[in-house]
């Protein structure tokens, strides 16, 4: 993918996330399937998935390649990186506590929403003073998959929102609300 088709992606993927959410009902968002989070954690979740992104690529690259350093291969295809993200979570990977959301009631996510949007803005805008090369040199830690590069973070970024959102349909097939 192309830098403008990964910002493409980006967003129309986190556009479409946010439209399905706002088609649920509020006994939907808030829906359970024991021991998961509700539509509405999945929100939260996203949200604090993208926002420390967002505000990684805001640092100077200098200051990124300090603290993380610089590739040492190259950037796995999307599909590779689909496939060692979902091998992760086979395997038992979960989400650490920075990412795990607190209850919410569907009142609340109009709010949520807005911060999705936003932090997408940020990360697509903080996007622009990387070149494509930059992309595969700068690397980022990711809790599950260990240190990524910048454009395979951003890669997990479009598949994890759409992971979600089938995880929400998923849990969603039992609700008889």
């Amino acid at each position: 993918m192309t830098k403008d088709e990964i910002i493409l992606a980006l967003t129309v993927q986190h556009e479409q996330f946010i439209a399905y959410i706002e088609g649920l009902s509020n006994g939907e968002l808030e829906f359970k399937k024991q021991g998961k989070w509700s539509a509405a954690q999945q929100v939260v979740h996203i949200y604090k998935s993208i926002r420390p992104l967002a505000l990684g690529l805001q640092l100077p690259k200098s200051i990124v390649k300090l603290i993380w350093g610089k590739a040492n291969r190259v950037s796995k295809p999307y599909t590779a990186l689909v496939q060692k993200y979902i091998h992760q979570l086979e395997e038992g990977g979960k989400a650490s506590s920075p990412y795990i959301p607190p209850e919410i009631a569907a009142a609340d996510l109009p709010k949520w929403n807005r911060k999705i949007k936003k932090a997408i803005q940020q990360l697509n805008k903080n996007m622009g003073k990387y070149t494509v090369a930059d992309l595969d040199i700068y690397v980022l830690p990711h809790p599950l998959l260990g240190k990524l590069t910048l454009k395979e973070m951003l890669y997990f970024t479009i598949y994890h929102v759409q992971h979600h959102k089938e995880i929400i349909k998923r849990d969603l097939a039992g609700f008889k609300g």
